[in-house]
């Protein structure tokens, strides 16, 4: 068993594809801030994302994301003896995708879904809570990231209500 905020070694990686896709193909091995790292990953990727689908077929990649990634996190919580281990990033890629589909492209606003994001998911407000406290499975691990994720779309929808 490894701690939850132990890294496991990168042939873990490789020896599960449920591993490799939990752990961000890797960006969940970052010794601190896994959970930034896995979010700036999404960044990072989404433009490449965003560039090969049009809308409509971006949400139905994200639907087929999140349920792989509810396997792929359930498996990889059971191989590393915890449900929630901080290498388990896919559940910050995901939701965080999804808001920036929703998001302006101009980089302050994406920085702000940024760090609006990194503070939902880290103080977990209702129902994300309960779903990180109370639900120890594949679903629970990314479902609260996913209404950290509503949070950050719903201010974002705020301040361009108030800016624009």
């Amino acid at each position: 068993m490894i701690k939850s905020n132990t890294p496991p070694p990168i042939r873990f990686l490789f020896s599960h594809p449920a591993h490799l896709i939990a752990c961000g193909f890797g960006s969940g091995l970052s010794p601190i801030a896994s959970g930034t790292v896995g979010t700036l990953f999404a960044w990072l990727t989404f433009p490449l994302l965003n560039g090969w689908m049009n809308e409509a077929e971006l949400i139905g990649f994200l639907v087929v994301c999140f349920i792989g990634g509810v396997l792929a996190a359930h498996k990889t919580g059971l191989d590393l003896g915890v449900v929630d281990h901080g290498s388990i990033v896919w559940d910050e890629i995901v939701p965080f995708w999804m808001v920036l589909v929703f998001c302006p492209p101009h980089w302050l606003w994406q920085t702000t879904a940024f760090l609006l994001f990194r503070v939902f998911d880290i103080v977990k407000p209702q129902p994300a809570r309960y779903f990180d406290e109370k639900v120890k499975n594949g679903f629970g691990v990314m479902t609260d990231d996913l209404i950290a994720a509503g949070y950050t779309v719903l201010v974002l929808a705020i301040l361009r209500f108030i800016l624009e």
